[in-house]
């Protein structure tokens, strides 16, 4: 036979070789996929929608999927934010009602009668006086401290950013001080210089930790760090002052609501009602820096104008705070993480934070006055209540790092 005919006829063998050898080693997916395909209604895989985290529909997928195939979002996360902000509402109304019929002084239907205006003048001395400002005040306070510690966590990204951590009330207690001992001032000066230490301490952190931009980690060292000074001046402060002085500026470090008049009430509120309606306006876009700064960018949104102007809204909000009541522990620290633990998704919890800082400002200030069998401020309450959470949070996180 033909040399050439026998090559053909091998070559052809070979290759039919080569193919029966493909065929063997090609997955086994590819040759029996359709057995392991999950029972159920034809098509069923093709109408589900995947979800990031959290529980939230992708945007992608929204946007891609057919007419008539449009994902429905998950209706139980919503149901337990409802049923969370409903809880906290009636606990912080069971506070407030509880400070104002504690001790027994006035009985269930006196006090309501006072509260309609027909209560005697021994009675509305009790309840608009020394009661209900102080109350008023306490969540005032409270939900300002919240609100401020939710947007600092949020746009630094840090667990440990705070007023109170990175030395901003601070600030605002050794300028209030600094008008006690010094000036032997009080009141409304005092109010106005913890105003402005505040904000000053801020503007320094700020610039301090700009490096073409403001990164969390590099803010919540500056601020620690500012925070070691302004402890460092108090103390020299105190160490020069008179004892009496002294007495006076401690209780208002430490944090205090005190028997405020219905104008201190008033002025905050009203410096509420300006900010609180601008961080609202705030949060679609802090929503959107939680996916990151390129992302932002990507979505048309001004990194650092919106970080800047969050972190103006915060230091605002703490400062007004502090001025009032003095810088009160940790609330600002706690307020936002517990209000996430709450909830079953996480992102922004700008109202659950501020109503979980009320209610801990109001009990702390009902155990420091009721429980503890002396009267103790409100500050010092908090503080022990929140020291252990920050030393669960140095645990954790020493416990992450190692790789436990």
């Amino acid at each position: 036979m033909d040399p050439a005919v026998l090559r053909g006829a091998g070559a052809v063998a070979s290759h039919r070789r080569r193919r029966r050898r493909a065929s063997r080693r090609a997955p086994r997916r590819a040759r029996g996929g359709h057995r392991r395909r999950r029972r159920g209604r034809p098509g069923a895989h093709r109408d589900r929608a995947p979800r990031e985290a959290g529980g939230a529909v992708n945007a992608a997928t929204v946007l891609t999927a057919p007419a008539g195939h449009a994902p429905a979002p998950r209706r139980r996360p919503a149901r337990r934010r409802r049923v969370v902000t409903g809880v906290l509402v009636a606990l912080v109304l069971a506070l407030l009602w509880l400070g104002l019929t504690v001790e027994n002084t006035l009985s269930v239907p006196d006090l309501l009668r006072t509260l309609a205006g027909q209560g005697t003048s021994g009675e509305n001395f009790v309840v608009f006086r020394l009661r209900l400002p102080r109350l008023v005040l306490g969540a005032l306070v409270g939900a300002a401290f919240a609100l401020a510690g939710a947007l600092f966590q949020t746009v630094l990204r840090n667990p440990l950013a705070s007023p109170d951590i990175l030395g901003i009330s601070g600030g605002a207690s050794l300028a209030a001080a600094g008008v006690i001992l010094l000036g032997g001032l009080s009141g409304v000066a005092v109010s106005l210089a913890a105003l402005g230490g505040a904000v000053g301490v801020a503007v320094a952190i700020y610039a301090l930790a700009w490096r073409s931009g403001v990164s969390g980690y590099r803010f919540v060292l500056v601020g620690v760090g500012i925070a070691f000074l302004v402890n460092a001046g108090l103390g020299y402060l105190i160490s020069r002052a008179n004892i009496n002085d002294v007495r006076e500026a401690l209780v208002w470090m430490v944090g205090s609501l005190g028997t405020p008049p219905w104008a201190h009430v008033a002025a905050l509120a009203a410096a509420l009602v300006v900010l609180v309606p601008g961080v609202a306006l705030l949060a679609g876009r802090l929503r959107v820096l939680q996916l990151g700064d390129d992302t932002a960018g990507g979505l048309g949104v001004r990194v650092e104008v919106t970080r800047l102007t969050v972190l103006g809204a915060a230091v605002a909000l703490a400062a007004v705070a502090t001025a009032f009541a003095g810088p009160v522990a940790f609330v600002a620290f706690v307020s936002a993480p517990v209000a996430r633990r709450l909830l079953p998704t996480a992102g922004l919890a700008l109202v659950p934070s501020a109503l979980v800082g009320v209610a801990l400002v109001l009990a702390a200030d009902l155990a420091g006055q009721h429980l503890l069998g002396l009267q103790v401020p409100v500050g010092i309450v908090t503080g022990v209540l929140g020291a252990p959470y920050l030393l669960w949070l140095l645990a954790t996180a020493n416990r992450e790092g190692r790789g436990a």
